[in-house]
Order: structure tokens, then C-alpha cells, then sequence
């Protein structure tokens, strides 16, 4: 089941379940999939069930919505401080014809190998316990709050001191924390983890500071777990709408070096990311760049990224903006 958050023709709020044809059939009574979540959370119930007995009223059209820049985040929180975005690195293996080469740079001496590729031998060696036990743990990198959520159609703006404006292609968790603490997975969602990297590559201690940039994810919230081999494509489109880049890419447990649950593990252990009320939007990797193939993206350029079993394309357009003034007053 795909789930998406837009506003109506008034301007509200509301949830639909996107269906094949691009029709959205809205969900009653539901202004918000945080909303739905907590009343699931609370009945004991899934969230398919309560969205299925919830189906009701006139359908919309998934294209007209779009044009009309009324499709949100599938998944936020009425409190954007409440919502904390964050992400893993160096989890996935790779596509098919550099998983051999991969596994050839870090099969030297530990000594040898940069930080990188021992965290990611790390994650070949302990990523997959298969005992009981929590794995080694990842990579790991805050990227911001709910603030800097973007959905489908929206732009992805970057601060004019930045070096660099990258899309990731990823699929991201979505999560809300229950009263008890207990973080609950709605489901997945297409994600673009966009990034500064060539900040990162003047130095990877810089890594935290780029990763401080918006992220878009949608359209839809794919309810459910996630398929063990996702396959995707992700583009640069130019001003005019021609492709000027395009790769594949691949995600899920059968290429990642991690279970989908020791990343969860490892993120959620820590008591002040199990905060009642809380969403949790986590970004799980990817092995696919632009930036990597030497393609610096443009204002006006579109990342477009999609996978079967996610619906609709997730499309944003780079844009530039002036950093606000960043001096300090004293009391």
C-alpha cells in the first residue's frame, strides 16, 4: 500500500492511498499519516487496516496535485522540532560490476586502508549477525530537523556558501515513537539524501557540515517491509528536460552489507531517540552518485529518482539561496 500526504483544493491537509491508475483515494478523518500512526499505535492495530476501513470520498488526480505543489512529505510532524532526520553511510555494496572491486580494496591490510573502507570492511565483517546479536555499528550522520523536509515538486535549496548541491538516491525508514518509547516503522520511502560533496572530499572531517543541507522523500510511504532487491533508476534532468545523467541504482538487505535492523539498532539504542511523540526519518545509504561520474548539478536542474514498488517518481529542482546572517548577538 502507498500512502501520500497532500492538501486539498482548500488548501487542508489530508492522506490518500495512491493507486495504480495515479488516482488518490483520500482517507477519512486523516489530516496527517502522523495523526493515523498514533491512532494505530494506540488500537494495537496495522496501519493498512486502519487506512482500509478508512477509504472515502471523491478521488483526486495524483498529476494534478503535483502541478498544483500540493504534495507534502509523506510522513512529518505538526511540531517540525519534533522530527529528526538522520542517515547511514557506507552500507551498500554496490551495483553488480564494482561489488568485485569493492571487496578487493579492503581485502588488504587493516593498516593500509582509509577510514572509509575499514568502516565499510567493518560492515562486510559484522553487518550480518546472524545470531541473535546486534552487528558492528555504522557510519552514522544527523542531518537536520523537520524543517528541512522537502515532497515531491518541491525545490531542494541549497545556502549560497555551499560548494555543491548532490543528489543521493536512497530509500529512508519512517518512524514514530509510541508512549511507551517503543519506535514503531510506518514503512519506507523513496528518499534524495542531497548533500555537499565536494565539501566532503576537501576533507571527510567536513562530512557532518554536508550533510547539513534539505533532503526531499516521498511521494509515497510504501507500508510494509521493504523488498529484500530494490532497483531503481536516478537522473540529472536538464533545464530543457533532456537526461544529462542517468544510472541505475540498488538498494534492500540483499545489497547492503547491514540488516535493515541492526541500522535500526544502532540508531534507536540511544534513549533520547526513543522520545514519546517523536518521528524519526532515517536515510539507509546508497553506492550511486552523480557527483562520483564528475557532473556538478545546476540551479534549475531536476534530480529525479524512482523504483518499482514506490509509486511515482520523487522529482525536485535544485535552487540557490543567500545564508542569512549568521551573527551573534550577546545578552
Amino acid at each position: 500500500m502507498l500512502l501520500i500526504q497532500c492538501k486539498d483544493q482548500r488548501g487542508n491537509r489530508c492522506v490518500g492511498r495512491l493507486e495504480p491508475n495515479g488516482k488518490v483515494r483520500p482517507v477519512s478523518g486523516a489530516e496527517s499519516t502522523y495523526k493515523l500512526a498514533v491512532e494505530a499505535i494506540a488500537r494495537g492495530c496495522g496501519l493498512k487496516e486502519l487506512v482500509d476501513e478508512r477509504l472515502h470520498g471523491a478521488e483526486q488526480d495524483y498529476d494534478q496535485l503535483l502541478a498544483d505543489g500540493s504534495i507534502l512529505p509523506p510522513l512529518d510532524h505538526p511540531d517540525p522540532a519534533h522530527c529528526i532526520v538522520t542517515g547511514t553511510g557506507l552500507t551498500h555494496l554496490g551495483s553488480a560490476d564494482t561489488r568485485d572491486a569493492m571487496h578487493k580494496k579492503v581485502s588488504g591490510e587493516i593498516e593500509t586502508l582509509t577510514d572509509s573502507m575499514k568502516m565499510f570492511r567493518m560492515g562486510l565483517e559484522g553487518g550480518k549477525r546472524n545470531d541473535g546479536k546486534p552487528g558492528i555499528q555504522p557510519e552514522w550522520f544527523y542531518k537536520g530537523s523537520g524543517s528541512i523536509l522537502r515532497g515531491c515538486g518541491q525545490p531542494l535549496v541549497m545556502p549560497d556558501f555551499s560548494q555543491d548541491g548532490g543528489e543521493e538516491p536512497e530509500i529512508a525508514g519512517l518512524y514514530v515513537i509510541a508512549a511507551d518509547g517503543t519506535p514503531n516503522r510506518l514503512g519506507f520511502a523513496l528518499g534524495n539524501e542531497f548533500s555537499d560533496h565536494v565539501m566532503e572530499r576537501q576533507n571527510y572531517l567536513w562530512l557532518a557540515h554536508s550533510k547539513l543541507r534539505q533532503c526531499a522523500v516521498g511521494p509515497a510511504l510504501r507500508v510494509g517491509a521493504l523488498p529484500d532487491h530494490v532497483e531503481g533508476v536516478s537522473r540529472v534532468l536538464a533545464v530543457d528536460g533532456r537526461v544529462r545523467w542517468e544510472r541505475p541504482f540498488l538498494s534492500g538487505e540483499a545489497n547492503m552489507s547491514h540488516y535493515i535492523g541492526n541500522l535500526e539498532h544502532h540508531h534507536f539504542k540511544y534513549a533520547l531517540f526513543r522520545r514519546p511523540g517523536d518521528v524519526h526519518v532515517h536515510f539507509f545509504g546508497t553506492a550511486t552518485l552523480s557527483f562520483a561520474d564528475g557532473v556538478r548539478v545546476q540551479p534549475g536542474e531536476i534530480f529525479e529518482i524512482e523504483a518499482e514498488g514506490f509509486g511515482r517518481p520523487l522529482r525536485n529542482a535544485l535552487a540557490v539561496e543567500p545564508a542569512p546572517d549568521a551573527r551573534i548577538a550577546v545578552l
